[in-house]
């Protein structure tokens, strides 16, 4: 069972802790190394990866991301370091085998990046504005599958939100480089 309260409680408190907003200066002053690499590898068949070798954590991006799209990658990659720090350690974890939608740890790195990214009085106050989901997620410069799992958290926070979709925890495997 997912614990919506606790995932929220680790990102508010990090982004309490650090006031930063950009997310590669957070990852600085948290002191993972985020590395951008430039690999023969499609944007379809590596997104992020995140690990810690000689005790030092590295999230790698995949360089061909657009910024939004990276911004969320980041996002969830520092989820995992936070949430699944331990795992990391031992096998770190990759896009070849972190998406499976029945896979807890991605949906918890999902969950941690909607909480990072998205501002609930921000998201609540484009919701107000009579837009359609996907609009708002496209005002939120978010894929809708993000602002879904954000809806779990704002739900769980005893907001009465009903999502309209269902995001799977494999969402940003089929994220296409140019979208959002």
């Amino acid at each position: 069972m997912i614990n919506y309260e606790d995932i929220s409680g680790k990102a508010l408190r990090i982004k309490r802790k650090y006031q930063q907003d950009d997310l590669d200066r957070l990852s600085r002053e948290m002191g993972i190394t985020v590395i951008d690499h430039d690999t023969a590898m499609s944007v379809d068949d590596f997104k992020g990866m995140s690990m810690v070798k000689c005790r030092i954590p590295i999230i790698l991006l995949n360089s061909k991301l657009n910024a939004d799209i990276r911004q969320v990658v980041l996002a969830h990659e520092i989820g995992h370091m936070v949430l699944h720090r331990k795992l990391t350690a031992i096998r770190g974890f990759h896009d070849f085998d972190l998406f499976g939608m029945n896979d807890q740890c991605e949906f918890e790195a999902n969950v941690f990046a909607a909480e990072l990214v998205l501002d609930s009085e921000e998201v609540l106050d484009v919701l107000n504005q009579d837009m359609t989901f996907f609009g708002a997620a496209k005002t939120l410069c978010v894929p809708p599958e993000l602002l879904d799992f954000k809806f779990r958290v704002l739900k769980h926070k005893g907001y009465s939100i009903n999502p309209l979709m269902i995001a799977n925890g494999d969402f940003l495997r089929h994220i296409e480089v140019g979208e959002y």
